[in-house]
């Protein structure tokens, strides 16, 4: 079944899930999603980076370390404050802790979403071909499409 849609807010979504990094990208991206589907019912997502307490390696990785339940948990309320501040009347929220990629579709799938709307981030060569994108991950696996942003369009 293929779902056509053009960007002027007449659309089948009803379900739009967007993730939020409060990125530049992802301010963009929720605009956006605002803006397009309009009567759609927006949640948004934030999920705070588990990885955070990964150290850097010699060879240029991260190694993982044990996660830091203090540190996680002053994130956490931190990015859940800052998430209440980017709401709308009508939306709905949703704060994970987790990998950003694996947490964005488990609440999607879990919601019932039928668009994701995702910021992209510029990065370096080097950087993309080690660690790849979030969004080109998203992209790749998410059952349901995805709408990727980048700020400045």
């Amino acid at each position: 079944m293929t779902q056509s849609t053009d960007l002027h807010g007449t659309s089948g979504f009803q379900r739009v899930l967007v993730g939020v990094d409060f990125s530049a990208s992802s301010a963009a991206a929720l605009a956006l999603a605002r803006a397009r589907f309009p009567g759609a019912t927006r949640r948004l997502v934030h999920v705070t980076d588990a990885r955070v307490t990964a150290a850097p390696d010699l060879m240029g990785g991260v190694t993982p370390a044990l996660p830091d339940p203090t540190l996680l948990h002053t994130l956490e309320s931190a990015d859940g404050q800052r998430l209440t501040r980017e709401m709308q009347p009508g939306e709905e929220q949703e704060l994970m802790v987790g990998d950003p990629v694996t947490g964005l579709l488990d609440a999607a799938r879990a919601w019932g979403a039928d668009l994701i709307v995702v910021g992209t981030h510029a990065q370096g060569a080097l950087e993309h071909f080690f660690v790849g994108s979030t969004a080109e991950k998203i992209v790749a696996r998410s059952p349901i499409p995805v709408l990727t942003v980048r700020a400045g369009q």
